[in-house]
C-alpha cells in the first residue's frame, strides 16, 4: 500500500500523544491559533493560488475562499478549543462490585480520526483542534480544490508542533490525489473512524466502499415550515438568514413549507430574497400566488427534482400543504435528517413538530443556520452527524471520544 507509511506513522504519533500533558496540548494549540494569524500572508497567498483555478460562480467558491477576517474566525475557535475542558479520561460512571471490583467507565480518544472532505480549508485547522485537544491523531483527505490552501495550513501547524517537542505526524495531510482516498478507506487496523463531510455523494461514496467504521456527517436537505399560526415578521427573517446567510453550508434553507392558507403571505415572505437573486422553484398554489410578486427571472414551476435537493447555491423550492401533518410526511421523506425548522405562534404544533421530526437539530421559531458547533458552544466541530450511532448533531470534543472499562482488583478471580 503505497500510502501505508502514513497510517503507520499515525499510529505511532497517536500512542505518543496519549501520554501528552493536557497542558502542553492547551499551550500548543494556542500558539498555533497565534501562528495562523501571523502566516495570515502565507495563507492567503496559497488560497488564491487555489482560488484562480476554480469559476467564482461555483457555489464551493465561497467555501474555499479564505480571507484575513476568516482567518482571524478560524484562530479565535481555536482558543475556544483551546480552553475548553477536555473530556478525555473523565470517569463517567464507577461503581464498587459485591466481590470487590472497582469498576469505572473512563473517556477515551477515539484514536486515528480520518476526514474526508472537500473545498473548505478551515476544516483542516477545526479538526486538528478538535483532534489534538482529545489525544486523537487526525489523517486529512481534502479535495484537490484546496490543496494548496490546506497544505499551507497544515505547514503553520507542524512549525508549531515540532517548537514543543510533539510528534508532527499528529496531524497528516494526505495528497490531493484519488489514489489516497482508496487507500484511506482501506487502512483497516490503521484508523479507527472515518468521517466524510462534503457532498451527499461523497457521504455515500464514503459508505458504500469504506472498510472502517464510518460517521456521516454533512448533507443538509434542510426544510422550513411556515405554519398557519406563523407570525410573519418572524418568517420573514428567519427564511431570510436560513436561505442567504451563506448558502454553500449544510444548514442553508433548501425547502420552504407554506401552509395553504397562508399563501396569501407568501411574497412578503419569500421577496426579501430577491435582493440575493433567489431562484425559487415553486408547486403549481405556490407558483400562482408568486407570478405576479416575485421576479419572473427568478421563478420556476417546481418539478419532482425540485424536493429533496440540497442546493448548496441561490435556489430554493416551495410547496403548499393543506395542515401540519403533510408538512410532517413532506419533511419525513425528503429530509437528510440534518435541521428542520417551523415558525409557529400555536404551542401544541410547535411541541408535535419537536417532537416527531426526526433529525439532529430541529428549531422552533429559529433559524436552522445555528445549526454549528461553535454556536451550540462546542468551539468548534469535525461535522454535523445526521445518523444516530456514537454522536449527532455537530461534533465536538466529547463526540471524538469513546470510553473504556478499567478495573481494579486484589486478587479476586471467578468461580466456575
Amino acid at each position: 500500500m503505497k500510502y501505508r507509511p502514513f497510517f503507520e506513522k499515525a499510529v505511532v504519533a497517536s500512542r505518543e500523544l496519549n501520554i501528552l500533558k493536557k497542558e502542553t496540548i492547551t499551550h500548543a494549540l494556542l500558539e498555533v491559533a497565534d501562528a495562523l494569524v501571523g502566516n495570515t500572508d502565507l495563507i492567503l497567498e496559497a488560497n488564491k493560488k487555489d482560488l484562480d483555478l476554480m469559476n467564482p460562480e461555483d457555489p464551493k467558491y465561497d467555501r474555499l475562499k479564505l480571507t484575513q477576517e476568516r482567518i482571524r474566525g478560524i484562530a479565535a475557535d481555536m482558543v475556544k478549543v483551546a480552553n475548553l475542558d477536555s473530556p478525555t479520561g473523565q470517569i463517567i460512571d464507577a461503581h464498587i462490585a459485591e466481590n470487590g471490583l472497582q469498576i469505572s467507565r473512563i473517556r477515551v480518544p477515539l484514536g486515528v480520526v480520518g476526514v474526508i472532505y472537500e473545498s473548505r480549508p478551515n476544516v483542516t485547522a477545526d479538526v486538528f483542534a478538535l483532534c489534538f485537544k482529545t489525544g486523537n491523531v487526525a489523517i486529512l483527505k481534502g479535495g484537490s480544490d484546496a490543496a494548496q490552501s490546506n497544505a499551507a495550513l497544515t505547514e503553520v501547524i507542524q512549525k508549531v508542533l515540532i517548537q514543543y517537542g510533539i510528534n508532527k505526524d499528529v496531524i497528516t495531510l494526505l495528497p490531493p490525489e484519488r489514489a489516497a482516498t482508496e487507500s484511506l478507506l482501506n487502512a483497516r487496523g490503521l484508523v479507527d473512524v472515518l468521517i466524510p463531510r462534503g457532498s451527499q455523494a461523497l457521504i455515500e461514496y464514503v459508505r458504500l466502499n469504506s472498510k472502517i467504521p464510518v460517521i456521516e456527517t454533512g448533507a443538509g436537505i434542510v426544510h422550513t415550515y411556515f405554519d398557519i399560526y406563523g407570525d410573519l415578521e418572524k418568517g420573514k427573517n428567519i427564511v431570510l438568514n436560513a436561505k442567504t446567510r451563506r448558502v454553500s453550508v449544510c444548514n442553508a434553507l433548501d425547502c420552504l413549507l407554506i401552509h395553504k392558507d397562508r399563501l396569501a403571505d407568501l411574497p412578503s415572505l419569500v421577496i426579501p430574497l430577491s435582493g440575493s437573486k433567489v431562484l425559487i422553484y415553486a408547486d403549481q398554489p405556490a407558483y400562482e400566488v408568486l407570478k405576479d410578486n416575485y421576479p419572473k427571472e427568478l421563478l420556476k414551476p417546481a418539478g419532482p427534482e425540485s424536493f429533496g435537493t440540497e442546493f448548496l447555491s441561490y435556489h430554493m423550492s416551495v410547496k403548499s400543504v393543506s395542515n401540519l401533518e403533510e408538512a410532517l410526511e413532506h419533511i419525513s421523506r425528503y429530509s437528510s435528517k440534518h435541521s428542520e425548522a417551523i415558525i409557529s405562534e400555536n404551542a401544541a404544533n410547535l411541541e408535535i413538530f419537536l417532537n416527531q421530526v426526526d433529525a439532529a437539530a430541529v428549531y422552533a421559531n429559529a433559524a436552522t443556520s445555528f445549526t454549528d458547533g461553535a454556536q451550540f458552544g462546542l468551539g468548534a466541530e469535525i461535522g454535523i452527524s445526521t445518523q444516530k450511532l456514537h454522536a449527532r448533531g455537530p461534533m465536538g470534543l466529547t463526540e471524538l471520544t469513546s470510553y473504556k472499562w478499567v478495573i481494579r482488583g486484589n486478587g479476586q478471580t471467578r468461580s466456575l
